[in-house]
């Protein structure tokens, strides 16, 4: 079976160079009707994408769906649609006075063939979110979606095949050897989402083709409460974001700093907040489950061995529900003073478990976040400029929002993507077009062009004209 898979692989590869050989450089018409048939997948068929998501994770709400995956690719689809006839332009780049009156011109090019490895969490616009950047950008695209999620993966190859043919777009299913070859093969262009770990892997597949990625990674994403800052609104916004698909999002807080003293009343207000966002838990459609008995078991050992490293471990569990015996439902965890060896302080935790450190001033808090890897998010609650814009400067992330969780992530008119451990490269909107663009520069010489007095043979006039160059160079 698997060696079956493989080679339809292959074969869907091949199909796809072979196409874009035939059409190296579709035209905005073409482009745009692949971008209309995409859009038109995600409209038609939003039910069953919510209940096949919904039954992978045995329990998502409907409503985590539209607004986290289905609204942010729409909204994606439809900027590309409208700006794409101004990314595609061939663009006139300013000629430096020797070469004049030659100029330079950029046109962006497709790449060819595009791999797309996307993850569970978010596995529809972890998937469809970069795969519109690589159509719009004209390429064929690739996309191997995770085994974690079998039956939205097997969904989505029986949409992508309902409204592109195979050497447009097509999915591979698979488990994680079929995953292996996909990151080896000689793609154009491979975007990961994924672990940091796993990124390291794909990095050294995609080494031996000179193949380009893009890595969106994650890591441990700090939220940083300033003494100035409107703590009930920072509570409510970090207690969403930590929450929301159960922590199971690679930008959501990771830990929380707040200043000396404060850790005991913040933690109280969390759990408060928790509460009224999630009254209760094991029944409720809105509280998301653990995607496998895996990651459920790894979060609770996380959490075992803070209770037996002396943090203070506070369950939220409104309802004092039994849970994870039927279900994989997790109850929210905030765990305050945790020691630094803890496994929770040095991985990513995936989960709706909360570490609450405090810190002193507002350089230890920048030391801290400096200490560890770069993160993939950065948030930052207050109404100090200065150390705002201190913390703004001296630290290094992926991407910020200040005074709110996660909404960096759905800016079109923005970069999205890492940096370090966090990942390489960028995409949505005009940068996702340009990630899976190659921007060839062209330069068109003048019949005026007095080039050819620099050639041989060598003499008086050479010398004059490179001496005039010199001075106005």
């Amino acid at each position: 079976m698997l060696q079956t898979r493989q080679n339809s692989l292959g074969v869907r590869f091949e199909a796809q160079c072979r196409a874009f050989e035939k059409e190296p450089f579709p035209s905005l018409e073409v482009r745009k009707d692949r971008l209309k048939r995409l859009l038109a997948l995600t409209e038609k068929h939003e039910a069953e994408i919510c209940a096949a998501i919904d039954s992978d994770f045995s329990g998502r709400a409907q409503q985590e769906t539209r607004l986290a995956e289905l609204f942010v690719v729409r909204a994606g689809i439809r900027h590309a649609i409208r700006h794409l006839r101004r990314w595609m332009r061939e663009r006139r780049v300013a000629t430096s006075l020797p070469f004049l009156p030659g100029g330079n011109r950029l046109l962006p090019q497709p790449l060819g063939v595009v791999g797309i490895v996307s993850p569970w969490n978010y596995p529809f616009q972890l998937a469809v979110a970069p795969a519109t950047a690589a159509l719009a950008a004209g390429n064929r695209v690739l996309i191997k979606p995770s085994e974690l999620t079998p039956k939205f993966s097997d969904l989505l190859a029986r949409l992508v095949e309902e409204h592109f043919s195979p050497d447009e777009m097509s999915v591979a299913v698979g488990d994680a050897d079929v995953g292996k070859t996909f990151v080896s093969m000689p793609f154009d262009h491979l975007l990961f989402t994924g672990s940091t770990a796993v990124g390291r892997q794909v990095a050294l597949a995609a080494a031996a083709n000179l193949t380009p990625v893009t890595l969106e990674l994650g890591g441990k994403s700090p939220a940083i409460f300033d003494a100035s800052c409107d703590l009930d609104a920072a509570v409510a916004s970090v207690a969403y974001g930590k929450l929301l698909n159960a922590g199971q999002t690679c930008i959501a807080p990771d830990y929380l700093l707040v200043p000396q003293g404060q850790g005991a009343a913040i933690a109280t207000k969390l759990a408060a907040a928790m509460a009224r966002l999630y009254p209760r838990l094991r029944d409720n459609p809105d509280y998301t489950a653990i995607v496998s008995e895996r990651h459920h078991q790894r979060l609770s050992d996380m959490i075992a061995e803070a209770r037996e490293g002396g943090a203070d471990v506070t369950e939220v569990n409104p309802a004092n529900e039994k849970l994870g015996v039927t279900d994989r439902k997790m109850a929210p965890v905030l765990v305050r003073n945790p020691g630094e060896t803890l496994r929770l302080m040095r991985e990513e935790i995936f989960g709706p478990v909360l570490p609450i450190l405090e810190y002193g001033t507002v350089d230890d808090a920048i030391e801290h976040v400096n200490r560890g890897e770069r993160p993939l998010a950065l948030y930052w609650f207050g109404k100090d400029s200065a150390n705002r814009q201190r913390v703004m400067r001296e630290t290094v992330a992926g991407g910020v929002t200040v005074n709110d969780c996660m909404m960096h992530l759905v800016q079109e008119r923005q970069p999205f993507g890492g940096v370090g451990e966090s990942g390489m490269g960028a995409y949505h909107g005009e940068w996702g077009f340009r990630t899976f663009s190659k921007e060839k520069p062209i330069f068109v010489q003048s019949r005026l062009s007095a080039g050819g007095l620099l050639r041989p043979p060598y003499g008086r006039t050479f010398e004059r004209l490179l001496r005039l160059l010199n001075l106005i160079g």
